[in-house]
């Protein structure tokens, strides 16, 4: 037997490996959207370990440190609606540079915080740099089929997914050991230059972000909203996949009680925030890969069993996390937990970019990732507040509960969806 066989990957992550090679490769402005999204990643992950890092230790309050994850996630729920409908009405690359640009100027506003009676300043520049990342991310999801030939679509989503997940897991492990090597003001200078290099790639890239749009095609802002919201009733495949990242935040609050985890049960400090979210972005890494195994060119009705086994993965490996002995054992769990949370990010995002027209895409991914960041944002503010009174490991065990509750009914409530797509499959 030649042994080298054996230390070969198989066949199947060959295959994936050499479509992502191959993509960078052959398209150039992909390529520059990719290493884009690579450094801004990266910058955001340095920027929440130095303000976690940074409440915590000025106030002492769990509650806090939550409220910080809900200030990087509540305004871009609420400017979805907004950045939606700009994204079909207006130039979407020059929305995702002046975005970049305004991003990064915001983020050196944290160097003015240092007593406890300026932490109002954090949530305020937080809040704004959230704002401004509502315009952003609608519009880089809706140019991203135009972007790529169809055959290469949902190559490009792993690869999206995947760069979230590289990032957060470089660049919270960085974050955390550059933060307390050097001090949170680094934290803050990563995250401002990683826009400005984000802007600098995207005003390279030649291809259109949108198709041609009539004059009929500029509707404004409540019409807009309007036509979005009567085309998912009527598409109740599409309905069913904007309840997926939406009804997965519900218990998605367990993540910005990680911090508090490796200050108050690991007394791990910046360093143990900074591991905890290393592992998580691993497993968002690795669990978009996962996911592709479950996309075909015409069965959706496997992406939507993927789906629910991706909600099944990411509960039941959360409600083991705070009991770990040990926080790298805590931050194995995790990782497990986020490959369903990586896979259901991708499966759910490449199933509305395949069915949605161009049109309407960007206002019906402004519904997509404005409804999973309200869910979160109020999950992680209402465990915060719990976890003032409460033990945190009884509180992420409960928010654990919630995801498998969920993932239970939205298998149940989408039978007669998969239903039509098996019909559907049959008549091709």
């Amino acid at each position: 037997m030649d042994h080298s066989e054996s230390l070969r990957p198989p066949p199947a992550r060959r295959s994936q490996r050499r479509a992502v090679i191959s993509l960078l490769r052959r398209n150039r402005d992909f390529r520059l959207l990719f290493f884009a999204q690579v450094v801004s990643f990266s910058g955001d992950w340095f920027l929440f370990v130095a303000l976690a890092g940074l409440v915590f230790s000025l106030t002492r309050s769990p509650g806090l440190v939550a409220a910080v994850y809900a200030a990087l996630t509540v305004p871009f729920a609420l400017f979805q609606f907004i950045g939606g409908p700009l994204a079909d009405r207006l130039n979407r690359q020059a929305l995702m540079i002046v975005a970049d640009v305004l991003r990064g100027f915001l983020a050196l506003g944290f160097f003015v915080i240092h007593t406890k009676s300026q932490i109002w300043m954090v949530y305020v520049l937080a809040g704004a740099i959230t704002a401004l990342g509502a315009v952003f991310e609608p519009a880089s999801m809706a140019a991203m089929p135009n972007l790529v030939d169809r055959e290469d679509l949902a190559t490009a989503n792993v690869m999206a997914g995947a760069t979230w997940g590289t990032m957060l897991a470089v660049g919270s492990a960085i974050g955390g050991l550059v933060v307390a090597a050097f001090g949170r003001n680094a934290g803050y200078i990563g995250d401002a230059v990683s826009f400005f290099l984000s802007a600098a790639l995207i005003s390279r890239i030649r291809r259109r972000f949108a198709e041609p749009r009539e004059a009929h095609d500029h509707p404004g802002l409540f019409e807009a909203t309007r036509e979005a919201v009567q085309y998912a009733r009527k598409d109740h495949r599409v309905l069913a996949l904007l309840a997926v990242k939406g009804g997965f935040g519900m218990g998605g609050g367990v993540v910005a009680l990680l911090p508090v985890l490796a200050f108050t049960v690991y007394h791990a400090g910046d360093r143990g925030t900074g591991i905890l979210y290393g592992f998580r972005g691993v497993g968002v890494f690795l669990g978009p890969f996962l996911a592709r195994s479950f996309i075909g060119d015409e069965n959706l009705k496997r992406l939507f069993w993927g789906i629910s086994i991706s909600y099944l993965v990411y509960g039941a490996s959360y409600a083991f996390v705070p009991w770990m002995p040990v926080i790298y054992l805590a931050g194995l769990m995790v990782l497990v937990g986020h490959l369903g949370g990586g896979a259901q990010w991708t499966l759910s995002s490449y199933g509305l970019q395949v069915i949605v027209p161009d049109r309407i895409r960007g206002r019906i991914f402004a519904f997509d990732e404005g409804f999973i960041t309200l869910t979160l944002a109020t999950s992680a503010t209402i465990a915060g507040w719990i976890s003032d009174v409460v033990d945190v490991r009884i509180v992420m065990l409960g928010l654990s509960g919630v995801t498998l509750a969920y993932s239970v009914i939205w298998t149940l409530a989408t039978r007669g969806v998969r239903r039509s797509l098996s019909q559907e499959t049959r008549s091709l």
